[in-house]
């Protein structure tokens, strides 16, 4: 898979997925000291097995990593992931390789995993000097917008959750594992779309353009107020 980042958006290439509808997924979602990639450090890992005929099952990962810098005091508010929390988390490596053991050889899904996860994920590979997985990865950001290019907001949670009127009152949102249950709900919703329209795979078009999200000047000064993936 080949992501091509542009001014404000993104295109995915050499991706084919193939059956969409009757397969097993892997959901998975990272938290992080921040929102920019080229600097922040990954703090907390969640996935969950899913399968649309059973919905998102018991098999579940979940680990705190610790981070390589101190956690902004709003992000540990937003998180509820602490400074304090970190001096007992295990290394990256060794969460990375257990997560690596849990999700095996299926085919991923994330939410705005394009332009945050995967190069979170691949930067700090490269930084402890591990493989990075080769896992086919479906975005529902991207899944999205392939099928309604009448939308122009940047798709994110908060708008999918509104756009298909899911009901999140209790859930933690930022947590990772949590933030998995919400994506599965999503990627449920779109599945279903999906099958509306005949389609039964998604292949990428580096055509399609997708919204990145924005970070805020006062986070390029100072730290990440909590942007929303």
């Amino acid at each position: 898979m080949k992501i091509t980042f542009l001014p404000g958006t993104y295109t995915v290439d050499e991706l084919n997925v193939t059956p969409l509808q009757d397969r097993t997924y892997c959901i998975f979602d990272l938290e992080g000291t921040g929102i920019d990639v080229a600097v922040e450090s990954v703090t907390q890992f969640g996935a969950v097995r899913y399968k649309r005929s059973e919905g998102a099952s018991g098999s579940s990962f979940s680990s705190l990593v610790r981070a390589s810098k101190p956690i902004p005091a709003s992000v540990e508010k937003l998180t509820g992931i602490t400074n304090q929390a970190m001096s007992q988390a295990p290394l990256f490596k060794e969460v990375y390789e257990r997560f690596c053991s849990f999700i095996g050889d299926q085919v991923l899904v994330t939410h705005a995993g394009y332009e945050y996860d995967l190069p979170m994920l691949e930067r700090h590979c490269q930084e402890f000097g591990l493989t990075m997985f080769t896992n086919k990865v479906l975005d529902t950001k991207a899944m999205f917008t392939y099928i309604h290019p009448e939308v122009t907001d940047v798709v994110s949670t908060d708008f999918l959750i509104a756009y298909y009127d899911l009901n999140t009152e209790g859930i933690h949102r930022h947590d990772a594992l949590a933030d998995c249950g919400i994506i599965a709900r999503i990627f449920e919703c779109v599945l279903e779309e999906y099958e509306e329209r005949g389609l039964d795979h998604f292949i990428a078009d580096s055509s399609k353009h997708m919204k990145r999200f924005v970070i805020p000047e006062m986070y390029l000064k100072k730290e990440n107020e909590g942007v929303t993936k």
